[in-house]
């Protein structure tokens, strides 16, 4: 018996209908399942890998006698990037332990003097002692009538004699004691320029203060190097990422979160990471031109503000500041 055309009309509709219903469910269980993980995550492609780059410059000016690094190379902590001619601070180093060498013998030898003094003082000392007994017996006996006038008074001026004697040689044994701190003030003076003559000869040598790499190297053997003068940047291994997030993504991003972190040069690759911190104004706010709302054209715009994010463990490839990268912070 043949089917009426009715009946496969209501077949093919009903076929539709279970189509486009399954069609439908599958899309609802699709936006929920996008909406379950979209809410549990913030993201943003206005991200980049930062680091803290140093501009390695001369602190003393010399010629370049050796560059014994070259572009992009990876350095450890110490290792020597430029060397300057030394010469010059290798003298001025000798000079200065031969002024210290000279000034501790004069005061070596000023401790002798104030002893002499000392010694003449003391002497001194006991001449007046005894002129002063003898002019004192000798008064005594001219008062007695047992010597005569003349024989007291040649007493009489020999004590006078030992007192300026005494006089003389206590002046000169102070005078010789002060002239010792004014020594030992010379010596220190001299221990401070040897000190920086030391600086600047360990100056000529310009080394890493970190691990890192070498960037945009222009020192060169035979230049002059003068203070301040950049020699080469210096990247430091430790990196971390900036992201510029939205400020309506920050209610739910919080220090510690987890991220997941893509590099546009390492497609396919997920590095582990967590928000170190967000800082405290929007990105405009601390640039060298800040906007002013304070106008009557002020219109609304969404801020950006930077993310601090940070490797986990650092990252086994070479990354370097300003490379693109996308973080996915997980907010649930």
């Amino acid at each position: 018996m043949q089917k009426q055309p009715w009946v496969d009309r209501l077949t093919r509709r009903r076929r539709s209908v279970l189509v486009v219903t399954a069609l439908i469910i599958a899309a609802i269980v699709a936006i929920v399942v996008w909406w379950v993980n979209a809410s549990g995550y913030e993201t943003t492609d206005d991200a980049f890998i930062d680091a803290r780059t140093v501009s390695i410059s001369a602190q003393v000016g010399a010629a370049i006698v050796d560059v014994p690094v070259t572009d992009n190379q990876l350095v450890e902590p110490g290792t020597v990037l430029v060397r300057l001619d030394d010469r010059d601070y290798t003298a001025q180093v000798d000079q200065g332990k031969a002024s210290i060498v000279n000034i501790d013998a004069q005061i070596v030898a000023q401790q002798a003097r104030i002893e002499q003094a000392e010694k003449q003082s003391a002497e001194a000392e006991a001449n007046l002692t005894f002129a002063q007994q003898q002019e004192a017996r000798y008064t005594d006996l001219v008062s007695k009538g047992a010597v005569t006038v003349e024989q007291a008074q040649q007493y009489a001026s020999g004590l006078r004699q030992a007192q300026a004697n005494y006089s003389a040689a206590r002046a000169n044994a102070i005078a010789t004691q002060k002239q010792l701190p004014v020594l030992r003030a010379q010596r220190e003076q001299a221990a401070a320029q040897l000190e920086l003559a030391e600086a600047n000869l360990s100056r000529t040598l310009v080394t890493a203060p970190e691990a890192g790499r070498v960037a945009r190297l222009t020192a060169a053997k035979g230049n002059y190097a003068a203070v301040g003068q950049a020699l080469m940047m210096f990247v430091p291994r430790q990196v971390w990422v900036t992201a510029n997030f939205k400020e309506t993504q920050l209610s739910t991003v919080r220090p510690g979160a987890s991220v997941d972190i893509t590099i546009d040069a390492f497609p396919g690759r997920k590095f582990k990471g967590h928000v170190d911190s967000i800082q405290a104004g929007s990105g405009t706010a601390f640039s060298l031109l800040p906007s002013e709302n304070a106008t009557g054209n002020y219109v609304k715009i969404v801020q950006r503000v930077p993310v601090k994010i940070v490797f986990d463990e650092p990252p086994d490839v070479m990354l370097g500041p300003g490379m693109s990268a996308v973080p996915i912070v997980r907010i649930r």
